[in-house]
């Protein structure tokens, strides 16, 4: 990431550099990561930030997971780039990271409500990580486009 030398300057002045943690003492959001204004009325948060800044680039259709549970941590070994459906199942417990047990409830399920298996060829996972039955789904976006042309029609 290009920051100017002020921008790199105001940023970096918003890190405590602890033994352990790198804490953002910046803005804070409402789901307690930092975050950082970098111009035209835009905010990042201040984790990737740190991560582009020192370590690269996040490969395409990867987040960034906080190893070491602390949200306003933004030391880049503290963060490892995963996928969605990853960092979704990963909750920690006492600093181990582990499935929650509503993750591991839906991890064993082998077939959706509707009684279809969960195959292969029938699971879908969606960008937030969560695994969807291929068929309902199939069902369910015919059904909101045959409500659509039926909207277009009326309208026509």
């Amino acid at each position: 990431m290009n920051f100017t030398p002020d921008q790199a300057r105001r940023f970096w002045a918003k890190v405590d550099k602890t033994d352990t943690c790198w804490v953002w003492t910046g803005a804070i959001q409402s789901r307690g990561y930092g975050s950082f204004g970098i111009g035209d009325k835009r905010t990042e948060t201040a984790h990737r930030i740190a991560y582009l800044t020192l370590v690269g680039p996040i490969s395409d259709g990867l987040e960034l997971d906080h190893l070491c549970l602390n949200k306003r941590c933004v030391r880049p070994d503290h963060l490892e780039a995963v996928t969605p459906q990853v960092n979704n199942q990963r909750a920690h417990d006492n600093g181990q990271a582990q499935p929650s047990p509503l993750s591991r409830i839906n991890a064993a399920k082998i077939a959706c409500p509707a009684g279809h298996f969960y195959s292969d060829d029938n699971t879908y996972v969606n960008p937030q990580g969560h695994r969807q039955c291929r068929t309902c789904k199939r069902a369910s976006d015919n059904r909101r486009n045959a409500r659509l042309r039926d909207k277009i029609e009326d309208a026509a």
